[in-house]
């Protein structure tokens, strides 16, 4: 599912390759600071793993939240699971000089109404430990739209 994901925004970027990135529309605070703190090693071309600093772990299982753009990984408009993005979706995440933005899956325990604006959600966050090619590396767990 998240691999369908990955495709999906990839086409969405080749499809806009015209657009440049608003400056105003990018979001920064603190707390995704944090988030953008982690690295990847990649030991080969099926595997990356995050590389977690102690300022992000000492938020591991605890609230955290986040303020940022839906990027819907499911068809519908009502959205339970989904990725948040210091970007929104509309904006090319290749062009320019930001790059690909910060993202983190979102597990709402209440679905919401898709929108292009930004939302504020608060959860616990968890570090997937895991291979990054299988799942999300940083989720918002039990998280509620605030």
């Amino acid at each position: 599912m998240i691999r369908k994901a990955l495709i999906f925004l990839l086409l969405c970027a080749g499809l806009s390759a015209r657009a440049q990135h608003n400056p105003d529309d990018l979001i920064e605070s603190a707390n995704w600071d944090v988030i953008g703190s982690v690295d990847f090693k990649t030991p080969n071309d099926n595997e990356m793993y995050a590389v977690y600093n102690t300022n992000i772990r000492k938020y591991e299982n605890k609230p955290f939240e986040l303020y940022g753009y839906i990027v819907p990984i499911k068809d519908g408009m009502k959205q339970q699971k989904f990725m948040l993005s210091t970007l929104p979706i509309n904006q090319c995440f290749y062009c320019g000089k930001n790059g690909v933005p910060i993202m983190v899956m979102v597990e709402l325990t209440e679905a919401v109404k898709f929108t292009y604006k930004p939302i504020t959600v608060k959860g616990i966050l968890k570090l997937n430990k895991g291979n990054a090619m299988d799942g999300p590396p940083i989720v918002l767990a039990a998280a509620k739209s605030i």
